[in-house]
């Protein structure tokens, strides 16, 4: 309310069994549904369709993207911000592999797979960002739109394949420095099953980019 910034917040819930819906109603009514949209939806659909429903309903010129259980913290979104428009940048994105960034609460297997899965990608696609698998980022709305059209990919190699897509377009791309705190509570969906599939997609825009 005080940051000078007009903003609103929309929250998609795919029928989590979590409580994810409860808490973003009690929210709603304490905020106000013209700053907490809920816009849920029955089942699970896929990361990439989350994405197409929310900027469905997003009024603004940019939307920042961020996962809702607080592994990524919301004091890095007034540094987003700043550096877009310290650079008129068509996305901003944050990195846990540059600057004062890093990773806390995850095992030593977890690492190894998203640094390893950062420099195989880095040595075969020569991207220009430092981070490619992370999810706290900062787009133009129309920008999003555009690589929402251009991109095949689902789970892991998605958030790749949108930094690799938006260098193919000439979208320009800054970065900040965040600090992933992995969650409390709930596991992680990253299993064999998810890095076979990254491995193809790493594959796929190899051979088409």
């Amino acid at each position: 309310r005080f940051s000078g910034h007009n903003f609103e917040i929309i929250i998609i819930d795919d029928g989590s069994p979590d409580g994810t819906r409860e808490v973003a109603e009690q929210l709603e009514k304490i905020y106000g549904s013209d700053k907490i949209l809920l816009r849920p939806r029955a089942r699970k659909l896929g990361l990439g369709t989350a994405y197409i429903h929310g900027m469905k309903h997003a009024t603004g010129n940019f939307i920042v993207i961020m996962d809702a259980d607080l592994s990524h913290h919301p004091k890095f979104i007034p540094e987003f911000i700043r550096k877009q428009k310290e650079g008129n940048f068509d996305i901003v994105s944050g990195t846990r592999y540059k600057g004062n960034g890093g990773v806390y609460g995850w095992d030593l297997k977890r690492k190894l797979i998203s640094r390893g899965a950062n420099f195989i990608t880095q040595v075969l696609l020569r991207p220009g960002a430092s981070d490619l698998t992370g999810s706290f980022r900062l787009y133009r709305k129309e920008v999003l739109q555009k690589l929402m059209e251009k991109c095949v990919s689902k789970g892991y190699v998605f958030q790749m394949e949108m930094i690799v897509r938006a260098r193919q377009l000439g979208y320009t791309i800054g970065e900040v420095p965040i600090s992933f705190v992995d969650r409390v509570y709930g596991e992680s969906k990253l299993g064999g099953n998810e890095i076979v599939s990254f491995l193809k997609g790493l594959l796929t825009l190899f051979a088409t980019t």
